[in-house]
């Protein structure tokens, strides 16, 4: 055996906590989604997991890692179903309309589980921590590559010189969380199309007369190597 060689055993070893590590994280983020982060326990994953208390605290070694890895892993999940399939579509307006429309179809699947953005901002906006923390580096990596879309539309010439990014970014998220409130706590019918409209009246209020309509927003192109940043 070579000096560097690695034994499988402690290679196997590890590929099998990675995978357990997974398993948990998976559960738990479930969990999070029904009764919140701060529902959150090392008990209620072990018991949801059928592993024991100590199992799943060796993984962890507390529930506060638990609960940021549980916000790493929604992060990780939220970046690749609806901001890395926009990056196909070309650059201002088409992106643009493509985040807000695998944003909108993540949106419409949560309004029956819940959002882990949403409801973790309400459980920790006065807990300062590092739980705190990465819910909102998280949030804010999101509304970064929102504005920087915007941005890019008006450089492409699709939005107006004059246009209010940030204005337009904070109207956009407002939709989404009014869309929560009015979809999964009053359920009202008809918000999501309500959304969807209020989007289309943003963009207009904004849009150049050289604008591509909204069908062209499907319209690929590869952008493979541009990346949100990680939450550390």
């Amino acid at each position: 055996m070579s000096v560097n060689a690695v034994p499988a055993k402690p290679v196997r070893a590890a590929q099998k906590g990675q995978q357990t590590k997974a398993v948990i994280v998976d559960a738990a983020l479930a969990l999070a989604a029904q009764i919140g982060l701060e529902g959150l326990s090392i008990g209620a994953v072990a018991e949801l997991t059928r592993m024991s208390k100590s199992g799943v605290f060796a993984h962890f070694g507390s529930r506060e890692e638990l609960q940021i890895s549980v916000v790493r892993e929604y992060h990780a999940r939220f970046e690749q179903e609806v901001f890395f399939p926009a990056l196909e579509a070309p650059r201002g307006l088409p992106r643009l309309r493509a985040m807000f429309a695998n944003w909108m179809k993540r949106t419409s699947a949560e309004i029956d589980s819940g959002c882990i953005y949403i409801s973790g901002a309400s459980e920790f906006d006065d807990r300062p921590g590092p739980v705190r923390d990465a819910l909102v580096e998280s949030v804010s990596i999101w509304q970064a590559a929102v504005l920087r879309a915007i941005v890019q539309a008006k450089s492409e010439g699709h939005l107006r010189a004059d246009a209010d990014e940030r204005q337009l970014a904070f109207e956009i998220h407002g939709l989404i969380l009014a869309l929560h409130y009015e979809a999964r706590f009053l359920q009202v019918p008809g918000s999501i199309g309500r959304a969807n409209v209020g989007f289309d009246n943003i963009l207009a209020r904004s849009a150049t007369p050289d604008a591509p309509p909204a069908e062209t927003a499907a319209a690929a192109k590869p952008a493979a190597s541009r990346r949100l940043k990680p939450v550390r």
